[in-house]
């Protein structure tokens, strides 16, 4: 049985490294796409510029990177400083925080999630991703006169954390909150114009959406660990909404499959976020624009000790929909070449339960489709 010896290596927020990450083949690229126009109100040719690029990414990555966002280096720092301090808690304080499956808030464990099930796919070890996370997200309470559903739009759990310069947890993950969301709107603007929708459409479907922000630490406790199966950050998936903006650091480990059935490195590009489509925007376009499968693959460094894994973060913010919102595809999408492949209507709420069971609860989700055959195909 394999023993990894774990090392911590901590990184600051947004270090300096490579511009462009890591590709396997030129004919795989994720695009840098500058958004600045659209947060400033730049002119519209500008706009329309940039819609093309977008569209031209969604149809053929379904990721992209982003620069000109408008997130303060402040926020980003402070988010980056509040996980560095949860994180560093010991194991039994941090359990404290968890919630059951069917609530998508607070802690997750080491172990204690499998994304691959989220598509149906079983892994040797059925809860094997290694990843630890935190979830905040959108709470009834911010939604007020309207009659939601108490678990999907739970109250948040927030953490007793002592951080340096009298800093808050809460305000720091809030403000980050906050930006995230304005660039998920900012990004579902500039889809209307790529897709030529009329103003409005995602608002009209967001009006009370599930939004979460999962804050992710790739890192196993210190000293050894026996594996029973192949080391796992985060296992084979698709996001479940809208869209997802990333921040993470510039260490190797998120790996997103290409259309030649290969897995990818990527990392984000200096001052970039990661921006990848949902399986909400995937259906809605009968997916041509793809909703891509994406992993994550903590790096090993091997020698005659044994291995040493690079510490990494990310926080993923995830802008899912509103969960009365029912989702068919839309009329421009299906044709003879493109026969309709998702039929039957369903809604944000009952997709994203599906989903949630296999991750957070290990039941198999027996509706997964093409991202489960795609899955099955990158494994030969």
């Amino acid at each position: 049985m394999r023993r990894v010896t774990v090392m911590f290596r901590f990184c600051a927020p947004w270090p300096t490294r490579a511009r462009i990450g890591v590709m396997s083949e030129p004919a795989f690229q994720v695009p840098t796409i500058d958004i600045g126009c659209f947060v400033s109100g730049g002119p519209a040719h500008e706009r329309r510029d940039v819609a093309r690029a977008v569209d031209a990414a969604c149809r053929t990555v379904g990721f992209m990177q982003i620069v000109g966002h408008g997130i303060p280096a402040a926020v980003t720092g402070g988010l980056a400083a509040a996980m560095d301090a949860f994180f560093a808690l010991d194991l039994e304080t941090k359990k404290s925080y968890r919630t059951p499956p069917q609530i998508n808030r607070g802690y997750s464990p080491p172990k204690s999630e499998s994304l691959s099930l989220s598509l149906g796919v079983e892994s040797a070890n059925r809860m094997n991703d290694f990843f630890e996370a935190f979830n905040v997200g959108a709470a009834r309470s911010d939604y007020p006169g309207v009659e939601l559903p108490a678990d999907d739009y739970a109250e948040n759990v927030w953490p007793t954390v002592p951080m340096a310069d009298g800093a808050d947890f809460r305000t720091a993950v809030e403000a980050h909150f906050r930006e995230a969301r304005r660039v998920a709107v900012t990004m579902t603007d500039i889809f209307e114009l790529a897709l030529g929708l009329e103003p409005g459409f995602y608002a009209a479907h967001a009006g009370h959406s599930i939004d979460v922000l999962r804050m992710n630490n790739y890192a196993l406790p210190p000293g050894r660990v026996e594996l029973d199966g192949e080391l796992i950050g985060m296992g084979e998936h698709t996001d479940f909404g809208i869209v997802t903006v990333l921040w993470a650091d510039q260490v190797k480990g998120l790996q997103v499959l290409g259309r030649d059935g290969a897995w990818h490195d990527v990392m984000p590009a200096d001052d970039a976020l990661l921006i990848n489509l949902g399986d909400v925007t995937g259906r809605w376009t009968n997916e041509q624009w793809m909703s891509t499968l994406h992993r994550v693959k903590p790096p090993i460094v091997m020698s005659e000790r044994g291995g040493t894994i690079e510490r990494r973060r990310s926080a993923a913010f995830f802008h899912d929909g509103d969960i009365d919102a029912l989702i068919s595809t839309m009329p421009w999408s299906v044709d003879a070449q493109h026969p309709d492949r998702f039929p039957t209507p369903i809604t944000v709420g009952d997709h994203i339960r599906a989903k949630l069971g296999g991750s957070r609860a290990g039941a198999k989700n027996d509706e997964a489709g093409t991202e489960k055959e795609r899955v099955l195909a990158s494994r030969g």
